[in-house]
């Protein structure tokens, strides 16, 4: 097989694949809810963290009290005093897919989506404790993060109950996508309080926007679960359905999450720099379907309370996008979250280095640029033997065009003429493609870093390019790269089959249609790449035609 036909091998496979998965492949199919009134009547299942059976209501289906609204530098939350569930966190920092002035909104209750944290306390023999189904009370109705402030605390207290006291505070800190949820538990009672807590994420089924990938690829929705013991594992929501789901139960550490496309809520039961709430007890971890809504929890053992003493636990909530840097610093495999999929190897550490000039110029676009750059430099032995052996080529077509004549369609005597040729002149076919075939997994590399990263999401790089994560506009970046596709084409040597060289010919057509889908930060580096590669290129061949007069 020789170098064009290798190419055109290759493209075609892509252009196969990429094309199979964007029209033809089955789109993910959502997860199937069931209507309201079907549903059962205990809305936690039978993991422990089940209400009261006086209270009717239907599983999937929130009850209201009153809302509390925090306003800080990152979030704007909205606190139920029903349960003190968090129902709406939206991310200020970032906006809509569909609209990016308008900021995304992560938690939230509503006809369309819900998508909400809980938490509660458990003992079997006090059902009355304070759930997700108590009614709080609060003084506040409005509080807003002033500049001066670096923290804000929401508290929020349930009525006594057996001479049990609990008082829920939200702390939230400047800068920071983690929340406090502390529970102070004052044991009235003369005998000591054995009690658990809960803490849980609610949300339905549902895909939400800008979840998929380009060209087919989906990225995941759904529950996932981390120990040190069980690592990291992703719970499908077609798994919990048909009872099929596989995780860790329990661990001495941990977090429990629901992922979506650029941003993940997680509860950290073992976060840096705090205390490891399951060191000397296992917390146990729940996902299962409520009704209509899929529950991702952690139970932990409150540490015994003293006759006439409080309590405290306190668990963070992360909720915000899946930004390496936060959350490296959120909790131990916290990053795992930020999905590269098969291609993590070559994804993660390529983000790693992109990140740092980014650090230093401040811009992904130019970041992309000279990391194209960086690339280029690395594997510029490989292209300078490339480019040679490409040269030589090019030198031998006359020749091999004449041997064409000469064997006319003897195709067995002339392929041994054009290897005798290749023998003597010591040129090598085939290193023409190590160029393309090491470029493969880069590209698949950062492809599947863009997918991930959110730090590009909405990322303007100049000019028409405002959001490096989706497609250009404009198409002008995917004209561009046909265009350096094409001068590449002449530059190299011509075919010796007339159909392989047609086809060469077509290729930038084949491959600007086909990037028209992938985001503007990929396609930039592709024609960075073939800029670059161009200009070697010429210089190269210019070295060998010189070589070639001076004898």
């Amino acid at each position: 097989m020789d170098t064009k036909r290798l190419v055109v091998f290759v493209v075609l496979s892509f252009a196969i694949l990429f094309g199979w998965q964007h029209w033809f492949a089955p789109k993910p199919v959502p997860a199937i809810s069931q209507p309201q009134e079907q549903a059962a009547a205990t809305p936690a299942g039978a993991a422990g963290m089940a209400a009261p059976a006086s209270v009717a209501e239907a599983p999937g289906k929130l009850q209201n009290g009153g809302r509390v609204r925090v306003k800080t530098d990152l979030f704007d939350a909205e606190i139920d005093t029903m349960g003190g569930d968090l129902r709406k966190l939206t991310l200020s920092q970032h906006g809509q897919h569909e609209d990016a002035k308008t900021p995304f909104v992560l938690f939230q209750e509503g006809p369309e989506h819900i998508y909400v944290a809980q938490t509660g306390l458990i003992k079997s023999d006090m059902p009355n404790l304070p759930t997700h189904r108590t009614l709080f009370t609060t003084k506040d109705s409005l509080m807003v993060m002033q500049p001066d402030f670096n923290e804000l605390s929401l508290r929020l207290e349930a009525p006594e109950v057996d001479g049990v006291k609990v008082a829920k505070i939200y702390t939230f800190k400047r800068g920071s996508y983690q929340i406090d949820v502390r529970h102070e538990i004052t044991n009235s009672r003369a005998q000591p309080l054995d009690v658990e807590a809960y803490f849980r994420l609610m949300r339905d089924g549902k895909d939400p926007k800008g979840s998929g990938g380009y060209l087919g690829a989906a990225t995941f929705t759904g529950p996932a679960v981390y120990t040190e013991a069980g690592k990291f594992q992703k719970v499908a929501f077609s798994d919990i359905d048909k009872d099929k789901a596989e995780y860790v139960k329990s661990g001495k550490d941990g977090w429990i999450a629901m992922l979506q496309h650029y941003f993940a809520s997680a509860w950290l039961l073992s976060p840096n720099g705090s205390a490891n709430l399951c060191a000397k007890q296992d917390c146990r971890f729940v996902v299962e379907r409520v009704g209509d809504l899929y529950s991702a929890g952690a139970i932990v053992k409150v540490p015994t309370i003293a006759a006439g003493a409080t309590g405290v636990i306190n668990v963070p909530l992360y909720a915000g996008p899946q930004e390496t840097r936060a959350l490296e610093a959120a909790a131990p495999g916290l990053d795992l979250v930020k999905d590269y999929g098969m291609f993590t190897v070559l994804a993660k550490p390529m983000f790693w280095v992109l990140d740092k000039i980014h650090g230093m110029v401040g811009n992904w676009g130019w970041a992309i640029v000279i990391f194209t750059i960086l690339i280029k430099l690395a594997f510029f032995p490989l292209s300078a033997a490339s480019y040679r052996s490409m040269a030589k080529m090019k030198k031998l077509a006359p020749r091999m065009q004449k041997m064409k004549e000469q064997y006319g369609d003897d195709r067995m005597k002339f392929q041994q003429a054009v290897m005798e040729m290749y023998k003597q002149e010591k040129a090598n076919p085939i290193a023409g493609c190590l160029p393309v075939l090491v470029q493969i997994p880069v590209f698949m590399g950062l492809y599947w870093m863009l997918l991930a990263a959110v730090e590009l999401r909405q990322a303007p790089w100049m000019l028409w390019i405002h959001d490096l994560s989706v497609a250009d506009p404009y198409y002008v970046l995917p004209i561009l790269m046909a265009a350096s596709m094409y001068v590449q084409a002449l530059l190299n040597p011509p075919a010796a089959d007339p159909l392989q060289d047609k086809m060469m010919k077509i290729m930038p057509l084949v491959f600007s249609v086909m990037f028209i889908f992938f985001p503007a930060g990929l396609v930039l580096y592709w024609v960075v790449n073939n800029l670059f590669s161009i200009g070697q290129q010429w210089y190269i061949t210019r070295m060998i035609e010189n070589e070639g007069k001076g004898k």
